[in-house]
């Protein structure tokens, strides 16, 4: 009940009208942003962290999550219209989306995906005001052995889970903790690797490198290799832009399937939302050959719903994690508490007790984003996909611009727009070799909390090592973290003998 009345009263921040004005924002923005091929949510909060220091933290918060939520939505109306996924998280969605598409129920397709996305973020969303408060008094147990193994786990599993090489994955993970130890030792107040430069003393900022990866870098690639790829051929979204009893009746199971299997990964740092949508189509096509009437690889609706849900499912409780423990399981959600630290605020149960209102009416903004979602989405998806028709060199150009001016605005240095363009180079070739930029940004940004909480521990024992395997939790997180590996190396094994056979 203390949840329900904390939420209420989240409610009431939530619906003022400044921040009702940025959930609008955040939505449309990460909508407008997921259509557009190639660019994704993550990019978008990149873009908008220069220019959020002038808000108030609930205000940019609320708008971040906006944003977080709108690139699903977005991303699924280029799969299923023109099977070009703006993400790797709606690859899913263009195998049967698409195919609806073809049979001329496009427009049943976007109602699908946009129903499906609603149910899964709302369940989760449901499940966040209850759990995270709980997850919060949970993290209270964690000490620095606890913080230093969670990072650990963190760590590990973004860079080896989920990419297709885990020698990329662990590769771009140590180029990102290098670039966060650059600087004064907070501790010793020695130099580390300035290469003997004033203007490395402060470091790199990390709003430097997030917007020089995700943004500059992503302009490069397109303006290289990416810009004569051409487009598929878009759909047309004629008919009724909602669900028959009959098709809505199909949809339903699928859509509580997906959310209960997207639900757990939001608080498990697997890279986000691409393990959990894969699962939940590969059920649905197990559970249809069991038909007497198989639909898949035909337009089923199922195989689209399904996916829908547990994307967003994923994204609803990754934010309740982010908030409660403080572990971003994906490059957005590690952008987003790079922007909480920015404001002073440390996620946990101090979070919950210091700025109750920023917490729950963070929480109630959830519910509202849903809704706006829902609205602009199921009717409107045809215009979104007028986005299209922007040229690239245009839109390309405004990106690049938008991103000088934003890291210029946050410190008027011509050193930060050289950083910039050199992260941005380094963005692009990452691209070209096919390295993931997640690990990267998640061991930036949890770098220096697991190099605070090491020494912590260490100090704290007079320098033995085990105090890091020292309580249940610690043990329980490294447990984890062997049997990530574990799965890793069998999927890689079983992946090489089914490639020789």
């Amino acid at each position: 009940m203390d949840a329900l009345a904390s939420l209420a009263e989240g409610f009431g921040h939530a619906l003022s009208l400044q921040n009702l004005f940025w959930v609008l924002v955040g939505c449309f923005l990460g909508t407008a942003v997921g259509v557009l091929p190639g660019l994704g949510s993550s990019m978008a909060v990149a873009l908008l962290l220069p220019v959020t220091f002038a808000l108030d933290p609930t205000a940019a918060l609320i708008m971040f999550s906006g944003v977080y939520f709108g690139g699903l939505f977005g991303d699924s109306t280029m799969a299923i219209l023109i099977n070009t996924p703006g993400q790797a998280s709606a690859i899913a969605s263009t195998f049967e989306g698409h195919k609806m598409a073809q049979n001329g129920r496009a427009a049943q397709a976007l109602a699908t995906a946009a129903i499906g996305a609603f149910i899964g973020g709302m369940i989760s969303s449901i499940l966040v005001v209850f759990l995270a408060p709980m997850l919060a008094d949970f993290s209270a147990q964690f000490g620095p052995a606890e913080f230093f193994a969670l990072a650990l786990f963190a760590f590990v599993a973004t860079s080896s889970v989920v990419t297709d090489s885990a020698v990329k994955g662990l590769l771009s993970l140590m180029l990102g903790l290098a670039i966060a130890v650059v600087g004064i030792d907070g501790v010793t107040g020695a130099p580390r690797f300035t290469l003997g430069s004033p203007l490395l003393f402060d470091g790199i900022s990390l709003v430097t490198v997030t917007v020089g990866m995700l943004a500059l870098g992503e302009v490069i690639y397109v303006a290289a290799i990416a810009r004569h790829s051409g487009q598929g051929q878009m759909m047309r979204t004629s008919g009724r832009p909602w669900l028959s009893g009959k098709e809505f009746r199909e949809a339903l199971p699928a859509w509580l399937r997906g959310t209960a299997i997207g639900v757990p990964f939001g608080v498990v740092p697997a890279g986000g939302s691409e393990i959990p949508t894969f699962l939940s189509y590969g059920l649905e096509k197990r559970l249809d050959a069991r038909r007497p009437d198989p639909q898949f690889g035909k337009g089923a609706i199922r195989g689209l719903a399904a996916p829908e849900a547990a994307g967003n499912s994923t994204t609803g409780m990754a934010m309740g994690a982010l908030l409660a423990l403080g572990l971003p399981v994906s490059a957005t959600a590690a952008i987003i508490l790079a922007a909480m630290r920015q404001f002073g605020l440390q996620p946990g149960p101090l979070l919950f007790e210091k700025t109750p209102d920023l917490v729950w009416g963070l929480l109630a903004s959830f519910f509202i984003a849903m809704i706006v979602l829902l609205v602009i989405n199921l009717p409107f998806a045809r215009l979104w996909a007028k986005l299209l028709l922007i040229p690239e060199p245009y839109l390309y150009a405004g990106i690049t611009v938008f991103s000088a001016l934003g890291i210029y605005a946050t410190g008027a240095a011509i050193s930060d727009l050289l950083f910039l363009l050199g992260i941005g180079v380094l963005g692009f070739l990452m691209r070209t070799f096919d390295y993931p930029l997640a690990p990267l940004i998640i061991g930036m940004v949890l770098g220096p909390l697991a190099e605070t909480n090491l020494r912590d521990a260490l100090m704290s024992a007079g320098g033995s090592p085990a105090a890091l395997f020292d309580g249940p939790i610690v043990i329980v997180l490294y447990v984890l973290l062997l049997g990530a590996i574990g799965l890793t190396i069998r999927s890689k094994l079983t992946g090489k003998a089914g490639a020789h056979e």
